[in-house]
């Protein structure tokens, strides 16, 4: 809470600050009639002074929050009494550090409250009062030195446009670095943890091996103690569900955009394409709800009536549900690229004769197609990257087969259950989620970059 004021604090000095050095260039020019003179507008030196006043101190304020909890835990540490900590592992110690914080904060404490642990929550009280106390000053008294050094820099002949510009430039490829170097360090985290796998596994086994059973188990004489990392039963998994999904998303969606763009009232259109998107905002937790409880019992009982023998968690439910909700991505991105095709194709086909179906189907959608194949290669790595519906409705069985009646499961879904509850991350177990997530990053990066090739040459082609 204490953080959140002092930024409120931050951001009403820097009002404060844009009012006063706009004023101060009105003045200095001679009043508004002298506004001409200045070498910008009177707006450009009030944000100079704002952003003086605000810039530095935001980025005092981010560094104290980053090193005050760290600062404040070593000197806790540090004046520990020695009944405390005497013969404590580091793990051991953290915990007892940790009581001591959530008996300062008004937490519950996992042992019992001793005269050393309350006088050591006292002092961590103590501390971050301290530690409180000396952010507000600094970061006050950062933003005043600020606002003292721009005050000074004032004048008719100041290229105060010129700073706030290239300030703005700096802060906007800092924020681009910054999403770049996070994307960068997520790939590097996961391809330096799928070494280390590969490192206890042959990749040779793992993108050709057949069998999936990544139990590790504790002792040599366990069934599965040399565990099995063969991921074709999961590729193929993967693969079968989301074809399914593509089976029923495409044709569906691609429908409803031709008819949406071609053959609907202004009016109709204007309902039912929001109607249809509503079903892209619906949470993917429930699409898995209403797979496992509705989808799924329903084709287990038409495959009992016509004697076929349907898993209660089949691929073919998955694959249905998952379809569903991909049918508004790929019919908002076909509406969009058949919308965008020149009137004049049209007109030209419509000039020689054409009636509007063959105007659609030899015109409209040859030229559209570039654009169609990049959303449907898009809609392909959102089919394959979904988690929650094929977790509640595929099951977990690694099964090597091209049946959709029967269980499969999926790439997303070991993921999520090899890093499910405590795990040590140094086991071959834990170590093939990355190794996993490493090869479903590839394969969806690879379908991005040739969709996003396909789009921007259909784009280049009418622009």
């Amino acid at each position: 809470m204490s953080d959140t004021l002092l930024l409120l604090a931050i951001l009403g000095a820097m009002a404060l600050a844009y009012q006063a050095g706009r004023s101060r260039a009105v003045h200095s020019a001679g009043g508004r009639s002298g506004i001409r003179d200045l070498h910008s507008l009177p707006a450009y030196y009030g944000w100079y002074l704002a952003i003086w006043v605000g810039l530095p101190a935001v980025v005092v304020l981010l560094v104290w929050i980053g090193l005050q909890e760290h600062v404040v835990t070593a000197l806790l540490v540090q004046g520990l009494p020695d009944e405390l900590t005497a013969g404590l592992s580091p793990g051991r110690l953290g915990l007892v550090v940790n009581d001591i914080k959530n008996l300062a904060t008004g937490n519950i404490t996992s042992g019992e409250v001793t005269p050393a642990v309350q006088a050591a929550a006292d002092t961590y009280r103590r501390w971050q009062g301290i530690a409180t106390a000396a952010q507000w000053v600094l970061v006050l008294a950062v933003a005043l030195a600020g606002l003292s050094v721009a005050w000074q820099r004032l004048s008719p002949s100041f290229r105060a446009r010129n700073r706030v510009e290239s300030t703005l430039r700096a802060i906007l490829i800092l924020f681009a670095s910054i999403a770049i170097l996070t994307t960068l360090g997520i790939v590097l985290s996961v391809l330096f943890e799928s070494v280390q796998f590969f490192q206890q596994v042959p990749w040779t086994e793992f993108f050709f091996g057949t069998q999936w059973s990544p139990q590790i188990a504790l002792r040599a004489d366990q069934v599965g103690a040399s565990g099995a990392f063969g991921a074709v039963p999961l590729f193929t998994g993967t693969l079968l569900i989301s074809a399914i999904a593509m089976l029923i998303a495409v044709p569906i969606g691609l429908l409803s955009a031709i008819y949406l763009s071609e053959y609907a009232s202004r009016r109709l259109r204007a309902w039912s394409k929001p109607a249809l998107e509503i079903l892209a905002g619906v949470p993917t937790v429930v699409y898995g709800f209403f797979a496992a409880l509705t989808v799924a019992p329903i084709l287990r009982d038409l495959g009992a009536s016509v004697g076929l023998d349907v898993a209660s968690e089949s691929a073919l439910a998955a694959g249905a549900v998952m379809g569903i909700m991909i049918i508004p991505f790929v019919s908002s991105l076909s509406d969009d690229v058949i919308n965008a095709v020149p009137q004049s194709l049209r007109d030209g086909s419509y000039a020689l004769g054409a009636t509007q179906s063959e105007t659609i189907w030899r015109v409209i959608l040859p030229a559209a197609l570039p654009g169609i194949v990049g959303g449907i290669l898009l809609a392909v790595s959102r089919a394959i990257g979904e988690t929650m519906i094929v977790v509640m409705a595929a099951g977990l069985a690694a099964n090597l087969t091209a049946n959709p009646l029967a269980s499969v499961t999926t790439v997303t879904v070991q993921i999520v259950t090899l890093l499910t509850g405590d795990q040590e991350f140094d086991s071959a177990k834990t170590l093939a989620a990355f190794a996993l997530g490493l090869t479903l990053f590839v394969v969806t990066l690879t379908l991005n970059v040739i969709a996003l090739h396909i789009v921007r040459k259909y784009r280049e082609q009418y622009e």
